[in-house]
């Protein structure tokens, strides 16, 4: 498989309320580096291209932060959207019709190991179109309506905390997001397409940093 035709996108225009530091969440440092500059460099080996969705406004401040790496010539940043999904789509545009698989990773998920994003290139090149790492449920979990009341009790044995990267083929990823649906998770469009979603073991290091809690265990893996 050659890495030449594998792009990654980063949809990192995200403002980050929930972590409450007053900047957007990917430029947040950790062991003196930012979310955003682990994120890709962690996946850099693995692909030819790398675009990054900013938020509207900060595009300069990402471009200065990969100005100064080895990967600078590798990463393209382009303005994000108001979603997520708007933001892939916006970066989906920016890559080469030679890619062939694309990785689509969360900044937040900055310690995502290169080998995680390996075996689901693995899986891509043997000839699955989509494919996502998940973690066992180790909870239970409860369907809850809006009145705060028990609907139901899923088996857990069957569900799955999905992480990213995500990977796809260029097609099929293009297509799902064509329709200009919503969705918080990539798979999520590409199964509503109709497309089978294979999930592989993901890893505790490609924990979301969404809070203060999930920041402190960054600092505490970097010991800084």
């Amino acid at each position: 498989m050659s890495h030449s035709e594998t792009a990654v996108v980063i949809p990192a225009a995200g403002s980050g309320e929930r972590l409450g530091v007053g900047i957007p969440k990917a430029l947040v440092e950790v062991g003196g580096r930012t979310l955003i500059e682990r994120a890709a460099q962690n996946l850099s080996s693995l692909a030819a291209d790398i675009v990054i969705a900013a938020p509207a406004g900060y595009e300069d401040n990402f471009r200065e932060i990969f100005a100064q790496t080895k990967i600078s010539s590798h990463v393209t940043v382009i303005t994000g959207g108001s979603t997520r999904s708007q933001s892939v789509a916006n970066a989906l545009k920016a890559l080469p019709l030679t890619t062939k698989y694309v990785l689509i990773h969360d900044a937040a998920r900055a310690f995502a190991p290169a080998d995680l994003a390996e075996s689901i290139l693995v899986q891509l090149s043997s000839g699955e179109n989509a494919v996502v790492p998940a973690l066992d449920v180790v909870d239970t979990i409860k369907e809850v309506d809006e009145r705060g009341y028990v609907i139901q009790t899923p088996k857990r044995d069957s569900l799955r905390a999905v992480q990213t990267p995500q990977g796809f083929t260029f097609d099929k990823i293009t297509a799902a997001h064509a329709s200009g649906a919503d969705a918080t998770d990539d798979a999520a469009l590409v199964a509503a397409l109709g497309v089978p979603v294979r999930v592989v073991p993901g890893s505790p290091l490609a924990r979301k940093i969404t809070t203060l809690e999930d920041l402190t265990w960054a600092q505490e893996l970097v010991g800084k």
